[in-house]
């Protein structure tokens, strides 16, 4: 469902933003935050808005999720500009890119598995740190099994729109990282970048769940010599138990049939001033864009939920200072 730029807006359409939700259920209110957050973004700026499927991960699709979740945006409100891509017909830019790091020798084939990494890694933020076991050559015995990017001397630095300055050393947090695994599937940070310097976007709106793997993004943007575009991670929501909102967790999907209370609720969660009465959500839009602020949304991970009783948005601490 294509949908033009508000028209009148007067500004030159420099923004492209994209939500990109995986079709593995239904929209649930997690997602939903990312959503609002992405499209408000862009549409304050006088900017695009694009809606990007990642279905590369086929065996946890779910049959006709994707459909459902583009249903639930549009009666959201959330119309997006242009067709849909769906990343399973990207599969010849991936393998074309994964050839072009190997011509330069930054990938190598790796026989480890997960079981295997996890005994002979040291720990890191986001799980084992791969010890190079395959960085000279697979080990006699076995067989290369995924495709892995050398990271070595990588130092990459950002500043994030919501959380601020940030700093990793990628050899010393995740090592050596996949970027084909195993099974054939080309990794999401691949498919991610490549995606998004081929859509043109300019900007990145998404949770903050993703921002340690962010420095690994950048690092396949500069070594494929793509643009870096802006990022900011808005803070994640949590259930009554402190857990993130997820499919996983049985997260209640989103009604479309009735989208202001969630719309309402995702608007308060990330900070924004109260809109008032609003009767649908095409009024809710008409208050919302321009009363949009990325320097109110919250840094940190804060309860979707005062308690299980009222579910009613919990408030969370603003930050002091305001950004870009």
């Amino acid at each position: 469902m294509g949908s033009p730029v508000p028209p009148g807006s007067g500004r030159t359409m420099t923004y492209r933003g994209r939500f990109a939700p995986s079709p593995t259920g239904p929209l649930h209110f997690g997602s939903l935050i990312a959503a609002v957050a992405s499209f408000a973004d862009a549409r304050a700026a006088g900017g695009a808005w694009l809606v990007r499927m990642e279905d590369l991960d086929r065996p946890r699709e779910v049959p006709g999720a994707a459909r459902r979740i583009l249903d639930t945006l549009a009666a959201f409100g959330l119309h997006w500009d242009g067709e849909v891509l769906f990343q399973k017909s990207r599969t010849e830019a991936y393998e074309s890119a994964l050839d072009r790091l190997a011509e330069v020798r930054l990938t190598y084939p790796c026989g480890c598995s997960r079981a295997e990494v996890a005994a002979a890694g040291r720990s890191g933020p986001e799980g084992p740190i791969y010890p190079g076991t395959c960085r000279a050559e697979v080990p006699e015995g076995r067989s290369a099994r995924a495709q892995r990017l050398r990271t070595e001397g990588a130092r990459i630095g950002f500043v994030d729109r919501i959380q601020g300055p940030q700093h990793q050393v990628l050899a010393e947090t995740v090592g050596d990282f996949v970027v084909r695994r195993a099974d054939g599937i080309h990794a999401y940070h691949l498919a991610v970048v490549l995606d998004d310097a081929w859509q043109d976007i300019t900007r990145v709106v998404r949770g903050a769940d993703l921002l340690a793997s962010t420095p690994r993004q950048i690092f396949l943007q500069r070594v494929l010599d793509l643009p870096t575009p802006e990022y900011a991670h808005v803070p994640l929501a949590l259930g009554p138990d402190g857990r993130k909102l997820s499919k996983s967790l049985a997260s209640a999907p989103v009604d479309p049939a009735d989208p202001l209370p969630a719309l309402r609720r995702a608007w308060d969660f990330l900070g924004q001033v109260p809109l008032g009465r609003v009767e649908s959500p095409l009024s809710f839009w008409s208050r919302a864009i321009p009363s949009w602020r990325m320097d109110r949304v919250p840094a940190r991970h804060c309860s979707a939920w005062r308690d299980s009783a009222d579910h009613q948005p919990a408030p969370c601490v603003h930050r002091p200072t305001a950004r870009a």
